[in-house]
């Protein structure tokens, strides 16, 4: 039987054909005589001897299998014929067993390698390294293999490729700008049409950004659900060479987006413990609206690796934002709660309604007695310096109890339990904070008189009722406090309070687990309310 060979009319490929077998021509770098073209599909067609000359045989392929400039899907090619596969041209020539080295025919101007040189299409690689610049329409970077480079050398610079990705990736700590990273990253090491990535937010799986070739925009809604349910329930990778036809993603959204070729990674997590471990927070999906057999196993490989670094990074980057928000939440919040409180906050946004919700709170008030006279004998340098360590040694009482400092009004503190974060024992906590704010200003008294300094007497009305809680004011200056019938008592009862005294509503009374001694007063009129309030003076 003779002995053919098919050249490139480029003269950069070549391959042999012998009896006894076939080889298969496509874009896979699998492939017996690999043709990096995007016109190649993935196994384009298949070669073999037979009686005549060279059989080809074309296996589906998007773009044809072309016999002296005719269309075929199944013909003989004998010496001098041209056979195109997509749009790359290969000539037939006839050897003789016994030439070790064929004669070249005068009309090609190329001489051919050696027979034992590894022969691929040559690509140039810009000065970037192909990966920062954006590549000309061809092969996947990830599928290209250089001339003359051994297959470990190959593995190992798709290696170096990934290291640099991973390098690249790292730099971005905003979540949007690194979601927009590795889509431009997508598009410069492989050959696809579209790039979507999804993420997991709660229970739905949505778009963040999606973008065609030409850098269009778009929702992410050309990402079949039948393939995206698949990769997040079963956290699977998938390709599919025809979408249309492949059984498993049977679906009218693939039609309707044009998908011929596609592939799906998952984004797993790192998670924080063993529960979290490998869970889904995103994927990355790719496709191909112009050829079938698009991708191979190295680029699934590929998106597979890439997916586990993009992974990385973009939790890395939540962490971030996540670190970020809680500084600004602690940095707010700080100043009005007890510090295991405001980490509280920062850590469970969820359970904070800034916007304001109506809920049962505690509502405190304490007032200095006589102050307004007492001021009057003292200096301003003095004045501000007994406030400023009495509202330290109080603060510090409301907060060491659980509490949320509202405000200052004067010399009066305004401190709210069950808001934003409620606790069981509220009404309990602020009994406990009353009951030692009247016992640390005794001791004050004691250490100020020694240093003949001016009494000061408190007295404190505690209420508890729904309220409305949450910012109030404008888009310059917001505060977080409460709005209701619990605010207005509270302050009324606290004005009704003589020096040392503490006066709480029945509701509140009602509320505690363990209600002091106290003593019950007659039912007080309050400005507002059209029927008496029932009210304690608490036992000391």
């Amino acid at each position: 039987m003779r002995t053919y060979k098919l050249l490139s009319t480029t003269g950069d490929q070549t391959i042999e054909l012998t009896s006894g077998g076939s080889i298969i021509v496509g874009r896979a770098v699998t492939s017996d005589l690999p043709v990096y073209d995007p016109t190649v599909s993935r196994q384009h067609a298949e070669l073999s001897l037979d009686d005549t000359g060279v059989h080809v045989a074309d296996r589906g392929s998007a773009n044809g299998t072309f016999l002296n400039g005719a269309q075929i899907s199944e013909a003989s090619a004998v010496d001098g014929d041209i056979v195109t596969f997509g749009r790359v041209a290969f000539k037939v020539v006839e050897v003789t067993p016994v030439e070790a080295t064929p004669a070249v025919p005068e009309s090609m101007d190329f001489a051919p390698p050696p027979p034992d040189a590894t022969i691929v299409k040559q690509v140039v690689v810009p000065d970037s390294g192909g990966f920062e610049a954006q590549p000309e329409d061809g092969p996947s970077a990830v599928q290209v293999q250089y001339e003359g480079e051994t297959a470990e050398e190959f593995q190992a610079r798709k290696l170096r490729m990934l290291l640099d990705i991973s390098q690249a990736l790292s730099r971005q700590k905003d979540v949007d700008k690194l979601l927009e990273k590795v889509v431009d990253i997508t598009f410069q090491v492989m050959s696809v049409d579209r790039v979507s990535v999804l993420m997991v937010e709660g229970q739905e799986l949505v778009p963040r950004i999606s973008r065609n070739r030409l850098g269009d925009s778009g929702s992410g809604r050309h990402v079949p659900q039948s393939i995206a349910r698949q990769v997040v329930e079963q956290r699977l990778a998938i390709l599919t060479d025809n979408a249309a036809a492949d059984e498993r993603f049977a679906g009218k959204s693939i039609v309707v987006q044009s998908v011929r070729s596609a592939m799906c990674a998952p984004l797993l997590g790192g998670g924080q413990g063993a529960v979290d471990q490998g869970k889904v927070i995103g994927l990355i999906y790719v496709d191909s609206q112009t050829s079938l057999d698009a991708f191979g196993d190295e680029d699934l490989e590929f998106l597979i690796a890439f997916s586990g670094i993009a992974a990385v990074a973009i939790e890395n980057s939540q962490l971030i934002d996540q670190i970020q928000r809680e500084a600004v939440v602690l940095s707010n919040f700080q100043r009005y709660f007890a510090p295991n409180l405001a980490e509280q906050i920062a850590t469970q946004e969820e359970e904070v309604r800034l916007g304001g919700t109506k809920r049962p709170v505690v509502v405190f008030f304490s007032d200095i007695r006589g102050f307004t006279s007492m001021s009057e004998k003292m200096g301003p340098d003095d004045i501000a310096s007994l406030l400023n360590e009495y509202f330290t040694e109080m603060v510090e009482i409301v907060f060491d109890n659980g509490g949320t400092l509202d405000k200052f009004m004067g010399d009066a503190i305004m401190a709210l339990w069950g808001a934003p974060i409620a606790s069981e024992d509220d009404a309990d906590r602020a009994m406990k904070a009353a009951i030692e704010m009247q016992s640390i200003l005794a001791q004050l008294n004691v250490k100020w008189a020694a240093q003949g300094r001016q009494r000061v007497e408190i007295g404190i009305g505690i209420d508890y009722y729904e309220v409305f809680a949450g910012n109030i004011g404008s888009d310059r200056r917001l505060e977080y406090t409460v709005i209701g019938d619990a605010v207005n008592t509270a302050s009324r009862l606290c004005s009704k309070a003589g020096p040392g005294e503490i006066i709480i509503s029945q509701r509140f009374y009602d509320e505690l687990k363990n209600q002091p001694a106290v003593d019950p007063e007659e039912a007080l009129e309050l400005k507002g309310k059209e029927q008496k309030v029932p009210v304690y003076r608490v036992k000391r």
